[in-house]
């Protein structure tokens, strides 16, 4: 098999300041950022003056120096680095081996996925083998909480352990685990078969695409926490109802199938995520007695949603996200009380989202696309002491939180660090990164056409606007009020010809008349021209084409 893309994300790039005739040859980087290379990476370089053999070279390894710095090849021989350039990342094509299934099962590989249960992958192999050795002798999975099974499944690991030759073979087995495991080998739930279903369905496509690394080679995935920490707790075989939910009783017993059926939650969101937590709180029966769900989501369904949103059809487009959510999952279990709202949630909506609904739920699911909402859902639940499930998505990447009272953080109790700012000078003379240009054009677009007509807005409706500017810091009561002057009276057009006559003039300030004006403040043949300290390139003012 040959992966194309491990990882998936973009190819980083870096800007360079050096360059050294050695060998092997060391790059280093502009200090604004770290390169985020890795030993073993493969690397082009383009406009890079000087040493002009390396633009369009072939594909060079790097090894990794330091966060500014890597090596490359033998630079030696080279013309001598004069400056500028940007180095670039290549995905090169990488070619995957596996073990036969033979091999692998008495020299497993495993694949961590909870570095506090290290030893867990090696007594789950065996553990499985002994259970698929157990149903080829009955015809059947170890019966729920069953003590007999439990103690032959014991058997059965002890002679496949004995049986093993290579490092599969454990040198003491937990038994208390592998019956743990005959207890709820015939447990069936359904959360977990969307998880080992979205695995696969990861692994099929990236067996077709070539995109990202296949699973290496054993993942054994084992939530056992689940269970009762008591020591003495024991479901017995008859506790199972012949119900829709027996696969679920079989593990956590009828106590807390009834507990489920009484919950009343509610979940704020029905796009993505809010239909696979609707479909899973279904298929569990959550609120499927005298509990009851309640979904917000204040979207209409649109074509784009079909693909991701599987709980909604072609012919729900333009429908209302929570209603067709929830009489979706009503199909798939008529048992379920579930209730459709078209609010956003905020301060607006607390009248409806008041105290007395609050202390009535026993618990929150988040499936926002926003941080505000978010946070706001996040203090919500911290005051009135409720559980929150809090998850996200961004590409193929994703993110779950539980927030219990009392037990852990908070959503909210941790943030990403804030974005890296740009020197207003920068900005306004000399932007050297598209990231420059692009807060550049925002800032411009913000300054003419969001914040006056907002200020002219509020003093014509507002009759508080003006006490409110006045009492601002310093300048900024006069430079409102000038903004709101021209936007009202001096720069207000009064029909098309003024439109088309002021971004004439917008044009001619912004694109010519100040780049004149830094190339007359900063001339490119004095001694030391900011201009030209890479990677800024020198400007030159373009010319109105009617």
């Amino acid at each position: 098999m040959v992966v194309y893309d491990t990882n998936g994300e973009q190819p980083l790039s870096a800007m360079i300041s050096m360059i050294t005739k050695d060998s092997p040859g060391v790059v280093t980087c502009l200090d604004e950022a770290r390169h985020g290379f890795e030993s073993g990476d493969y690397i082009t370089f383009t406009e890079v003056q000087g040493m002009t053999e390396l633009n369009g070279c072939q594909p060079v390894e790097i090894k990794v120096l330091g966060p500014y710095t890597f090596s490359i090849c033998d630079t030696s021989g080279f013309t001598d680095y004069v400056r500028g350039g940007i180095v670039s990342q290549v995905k090169m094509p990488k070619k995957i081996s596996f073990k036969s299934i033979s091999s692998s099962m008495a020299e497993p590989e495993f694949l961590m996925t909870d570095f506090a249960k290290f030893d867990r992958p090696g007594q789950l192999h065996v553990g499985f083998q002994a259970i698929h050795a157990f149903q080829k002798k009955h015809n059947h999975l170890p019966s729920p909480w069953s003590q007999a099974d439990g103690d032959e499944l014991l058997t059965l690991a002890k002679e496949v352990n004995s049986a093993q030759t290579g490092s599969a073979k454990l040198e003491q087995l937990d038994e208390a685990l592998i019956k743990k495991m005959s207890y709820v080998a015939a447990g069936d739930l359904a959360p977990v078969n969307a998880f080992i279903g979205g695995l696969a369905a990861q692994e099929v496509m990236k067996a077709c695409t070539g995109k990202f690394m296949p699973i290496m080679q054993w993942l054994y995935f084992d939530a056992l926490e689940c269970l009762a920490e008591d020591e003495g707790f024991m479901l017995t075989e008859e506790e199972c109802r012949s119900c829709r939910y027996d696969g679920q009783i079989a593990v956590f017993g009828t106590k807390l199938q009834d507990q489920l059926a009484k919950q009343r939650y509610f979940l704020v969101g029905a796009g993505a995520i809010g239909c696979e937590l609707l479909k899973n709180f279904a298929m569990i029966g959550l609120g499927a007695g005298d509990g009851e769900v309640i979904v917000t989501d204040m979207d209409t369904i649109e074509k784009s949603n079909l693909n991701r949103q599987f709980l909604f059809r072609p012919s729900d487009v333009t429908k209302m996200k929570s209603d067709t959510a929830a009489a979706a999952v009503k199909q798939m279990n008529p048992s379920i009380k579930i209730t459709g709202h078209q609010n956003r949630v905020g301060p607006d909506t607390e009248r409806i989202y008041d105290d007395d609904f609050f202390e009535g739920l026993d618990g929150v699911a988040n499936a926002l696309d926003n941080v505000d909402a978010r946070m706001y859902m996040d203090r919500r639940c911290v005051y009135y002491r409720k559980p929150l499930l809090e998850s996200g998505t961004l590409g193929t990447k994703g993110n779950v939180q539980v927030v219990i009272p009392f037990v852990t953080e908070s959503y909210s109790s941790s943030q990403d660090p804030p974005e890296k700012s740009i020197p207003i000078c920068t900005l306004k003379n000399f932007p050297n990164a598209i990231e420059h240009t692009l807060q550049w054009a925002r800032d411009e677009f913000e300054g003419l056409f969001k914040q006056p007509p907002e200020n002219a807005m509020q003093y014509l409706t507002d009759p508080k606007f003006m006490e409110r500017t006045l009492k601002l810091p310093g300048a900024q009561p006069v430079e409102v009020l000038e903004a709101v002057h021209k936007s009202i009276v001096t720069d207000c057009p009064q029909n098309w010809a003024d439109c088309v006559a002021w971004a004439r003039n917008h044009w001619q300030c912004q694109y010519s008349n100040n780049i004149r004006q830094l190339l007359h403040n900063f001339p490119p043949d004095q001694l030391w021209c900011p201009l030209l300290v890479w990677p800024k390139e020198m400007p030159s003012p373009p010319r109105f084409q009617h």
